[in-house]
């Protein structure tokens, strides 16, 4: 038996051992093993440790990188910021130490971007496949605006993002050459978990297999996979050059790592400190990219001591690849987000026009997008800009105009009227601008409408309703409309409300949408008994809704129109669907600007919601020009049969009236947008989508379409928009 004193000693060394875990569970921290708890910092109180963990080897540029951070940081603080780099998954998972950032109890880490895109799918920018020209087209993006962009959606998951390092640059590999899309039909490509790069796979007739990266190795030898993707370090660390025959040098998809800093951690830093920081791996980011290309040389040496053969895709054969895969991007558009893909677009075109080499093609005629491409209306913004792109390859395949091809260049004013005036002043200093195309929001388009006639812009709204968009005092006018005014679109939804007898209330939003519908419906409501119409207002992020529905104001009502967007409509709707007797619902179009129907499924089980519609997207009961535009954006963005099309009124309407300005320029015979504006009020007749315009516009009359139009529709069980019964 151990003497008394010993046993002592044991029971308070085990004590000691279980307090210590326990602080580490009820504090949150993840508990470390005893080699990985002695290298952990200590310091004096005025020196500041943050710990960075990533999940890649030591012997990684990446960790070089992180380790030169550590060191030019602990130099420019004077000793003041201490950083200890974690590398391997040391500190847990990328998705562990993920979840630590976010909760401020790891203070930097450095994240692959697959592994953000699941809380923030426009981190799949990077891995659009053949979307970049080259190397530093990629670099130039990160670096610049979209970069930018990406980063500060971090904000949502409570980090701050500081710069994109990398782990190179993905290349094909397989038993069989791959040279051209055509090699990959019927093969089986091991893929990560990713829609998106499952879907690559699918465009070139291959068959994708999501397996865990540690089991690829196996899969490969074993046959179960015909190929894969990964950078060099990947394939030469994990040994695929091993049970791989072929290697291309394809640099298709960019495997980016985001540096990133806790929002917890990093806001209890001095601005200096944060400031170094930031600066500090910025800098290091062109170091770090250098650093992985010169490793990826000793990888190329291995590969090919092993008799792999190695190809490089020359310039025809990566447009071939890239022309095979360009659907991808397209049909991720939303998951990314337009704003981002439209940002890329507008600093290519700028970056071409910059190019002092003799044009390889005629300057492009420009058509011009300015919408909420972000925010509160980004779906139906991504819709607009799909209609665009779709009528112009159309007229593009058919030589263009004026002998030149058309150019979208779509900009996010984010439902702010402030961005969208500075917007206007940079596509009126564009060359070749022939006309913008607006967004959603009336109140934007209002506060513009002085700037739009300034720089006489043709400002065309496929959507906004707002009755003085047109009806105003700015002579000439420039703005044309292919939406239905609220002066008829108010009333026909009044109609349909009164039908049911009782008392109706109207419920608006306080922009200046909402008093133009309070305009259209109080010459109406004058002329009904006392009562039977009353108009009620809603506020953006208006607090104690059930309270107000339950009240007598709408508990004795019979029905509701409702005129609000899609964030103000859900809040309504799923209020409503809590009553014990939810009011039929008469709706603006304006919720059809979000994914309405998927975020509302359950609450429009309770609540009867009808909504105005130009144009109903039924495929059984539809004219043949619509059906063939159905068919082709299927195609063109990937939607399988039976997909509801997003915000369909907004590709329709956009549709129409792009065809109409390039009538309009064709008829001007120039691009100057005086011409073009006259152009548009004496257009001949033509035969679009919502109707046969004959003619679009007059001068007296820039509302090319009337409450003939309209229809009442509804959201089916797949989320589809049809005739309401």
């Amino acid at each position: 038996m151990w003497p008394a004193l010993k046993i002592r000693q044991a029971i308070a060394l085990t004590v000691l051992a279980v307090l210590a875990t326990l602080w580490f569970v009820f504090s949150g921290q993840d508990p470390l093993p005893p080699e990985r708890t002695a290298s952990l910092p200590t310091a004096p109180q005025d020196i500041r440790v943050l710990r960075l963990g990533l999940n890649i080897a030591a012997d990684s540029a990446l960790h070089a990188a992180a380790m030169r951070l550590a060191e030019q940081v602990h130099d420019r603080s004077q000793g003041k910021l201490k950083i200890t780099v974690h590398p391997n998954q040391q500190l847990g998972s990328d998705d562990q130490m993920l979840e630590m950032a976010r909760s401020g109890k790891l203070d930097l880490i450095l994240t692959p971007t697959a592994k953000l895109s699941s809380a923030i799918p426009a981190m799949q920018y990077a891995d659009l496949p053949f979307y970049f020209s080259e190397r530093q087209e990629l670099y130039a993006m990160l670096d610049d605006e979209p970069g930018r962009m990406l980063l500060s959606k971090l904000n949502a998951i409570d980090l701050v993002g500081i710069t994109f390092w990398e782990n190179g640059f993905k290349q094909f590999t397989a038993n069989t050459p791959l040279r051209s899309p055509q090699d990959f039909a019927g093969l089986r490509i091991r893929t990560m978990k990713s829609p998106l790069i499952a879907d690559q796979f699918v465009s070139l007739g291959a068959r994708p297999i999501p397996i865990d990266f540690h089991a690829t190795y196996q899969a490969l030898s074993d046959g179960a996979v015909d190929g894969q993707e990964n950078p060099l370090v990947a394939i030469v660390g994990m040994r695929f050059h091993a049970v791989q025959k072929h290697l291309t040098l394809s640099n298709h998809a960019y495997l980016a790592y985001v540096l990133s800093a806790s929002k917890r951690v990093f806001e209890t830093l001095s601005p200096e400190q944060r400031e170094t920081i930031q600066r500090t791996a910025r800098e290091l980011t062109v170091w770090e990219r250098e650093e992985t290309a010169r490793r990826e040389v000793g990888f190329l040496d291995a590969v090919r001591a092993a008799g792999v053969t190695v190809h490089t895709l020359t310039e025809d054969e990566r447009k071939r690849f890239g022309a095979a895969m360009a659907p991808v991007a397209d049909k991720f558009g939303f998951e990314v987000g337009y704003d981002l893909l439209a940002k890329t677009e507008e600093l290519r075109f700028q970056a071409r026009a910059k190019d002092k080499a003799p044009a390889a093609r005629p300057e492009s005629v420009v058509i011009g997008i300015d919408a909420d491409l972000s925010v509160r209306s980004a779906q139906a913004g991504g819709a607009i800009y799909r209609g665009v792109q779709l009528a112009v390859e159309e007229i593009n395949q058919q030589g263009g105009v004026l002998g030149r091809p058309l150019q979208v260049i779509a900009r996010d004013h984010a439902a702010s009227a402030q961005l969208s005036r500075q917007s206007l002043v940079q596509f009126a200093a564009t060359p070749g601008l022939v006309g913008v195309l607006g967004g959603t929001q009336t109140p934007v388009i209002l506060e513009t409408l002085e700037e739009i006639h300034r720089l006489k812009i043709p400002y065309l709204i496929p959507w906004a309703a707002g009755q003085s968009l047109i009806a105003h005092t700015h002579q000439p006018s420039y703005t044309f409309r292919t939406s239905i005014t609220d002066g008829q679109v108010a009333p026909f939804l009044l109609e349909h409300a009164l039908r049911l007898g009782g008392r109706v209330v109207v419920v608006l939003e306080t922009s200046g949408w909402g008093r133009s519908n309070e305009d259209a419906l109080r010459p109406i409501i004058a002329k009904l008994p006392p009562n039977t119409v009353t108009i009620d207002w809603f506020t953006q992020g208006e607090n104690n809704i059930d309270a107000k529905l339950s009240s007598p104001l709408y508990r004795d009502a019979s029905a509701m129109v409702l005129v609000t967007n899609a964030p103000e409509s859900q809040v309504i709707v799923q209020a409503m669907a809590r009553l014990d007797k939810p009011l039929p619902i008469f709706a603006h179009w304006g919720l059809t600007g979000a994914n309405f129907w998927e975020q509302n499924q359950t609450a429009l089980q309770k609540v009867r919601l009808r909504f105005v519609q130009s144009i109903l997207v039924d495929e059984t009961q539809i004219h043949p020009k619509l059906a063939a535009f159905i068919q082709r954006y299927r195609k063109r963005f990937g939607l399988a049969p039976n997909t509801p099309l997003p915000s369909p009124a907004g590709s329709v309407h956009a549709y129409d009236l792009t065809h109409l300005l390039a009538r309009a320029v064709a008829q001007a015979s120039s691009t100057d947008r005086v011409a073009i504006r006259d152009a548009l009020e004496s257009l001949p007749p033509y035969s679009g989508l919502l109707r046969v315009y004959n003619p679009a516009f007059a001068k007296d009359r820039h509302e090319a379409l009337d409450r003939s139009l309209l229809h009442l529709g509804r959201f089916d069980d797949r989320g589809h928009i049809v005739l309401a019964d």
